[in-house]
């Protein structure tokens, strides 16, 4: 690490190195999943070949912020560029990473199913995979990573029980019936019909798009979201069952 100090005092002291790490979910096969990449078997770097989350360490000359930064890794991985993209929290200590005392800095995104499986990467030679959540979660990730994805779980969930986060997982223009099976897999519960569309349409977050083919081939009314950067909160909680 690093020496650093001023000429006030000449004290120096050690650079903590500093990532970002991205739980990047997306909804695939009626499964919420995330994006894991497997790290290099080199035995020169720390966990070789394990899972971990996509991020990196941040770059002073390319990211302004730990957002910049946070997009840049997501975009590296997935090409999207206007994700929903919420920051989830900070992790660090002195054995977290064997090369030294190391702070990453979580944040969690929400993306539409991308068109390859795949997606373009400033890494290449890296390998990633798409995993059920569940799955993931029982793996034995690189660094603090099930520590962090668990959160990300977690964080997600809670906040789908009051707001519109669900639909960020959709490609537009979407109905009510495909809305609401992002919430019911992401809860892992059913949920009442009539309640649901209600709920939804009270909040005024959609607007129509026009009809499109529904379930069973039946017309229905398709929606986008109005505002993409910010996720609408309703003023209370989903009941079991509603």
């Amino acid at each position: 690490m690093k020496k650093i100090g001023t000429a006030s005092t000449m004290a120096t002291f050690d650079r903590p190195l500093v990532t970002v790490d991205v739980a990047i979910f997306a909804l695939r096969n009626d499964t919420l999943t995330v994006l894991l990449v497997r790290r290099l078997s080199d035995p020169q770097d720390p966990f070789p070949g394990q899972w971990a989350l996509p991020g990196g360490f941040v770059d002073v000359k390319q990211d302004s912020s730990l957002f910049e930064c946070a997009v840049r890794k997501l975009k590296a991985k997935t090409g999207v560029t206007t994700p929903y993209l919420e920051q989830l929290g900070s992790w660090g200590d002195e054995s977290r990473d064997p090369r030294g005392w190391s702070a990453t800095h979580a944040y969690f995104a929400l993306i539409q199913v991308p068109e390859v499986a795949d997606a373009e990467t400033s890494a290449p030679s890296l390998e990633s995979q798409w995993f059920p959540v569940e799955e993931a979660l029982r793996k034995r990730l690189a660094f603090d990573h099930k520590q962090i994805l668990n959160a990300a779980v977690v964080r997600l969930r809670s906040k789908v029980e009051y707001t519109s986060l669900p639909a960020f997982l959709l490609s537009e223009p979407f109905t009510l019936p495909q809305l609401q099976k992002s919430y019911e897999v992401v809860l892992g519960r059913a949920m009442d019909k009539s309640a649901f569309r209600k709920r939804m349409l009270d909040a005024n977050f959609l607007e129509e798009s026009g009809m499109t083919d529904g379930v069973q081939g039946r017309v229905a009314m398709s929606y986008r979201i109005k505002d993409r950067q910010l996720a609408t909160t309703f003023p209370r909680m989903f009941k079991s069952g509603e």
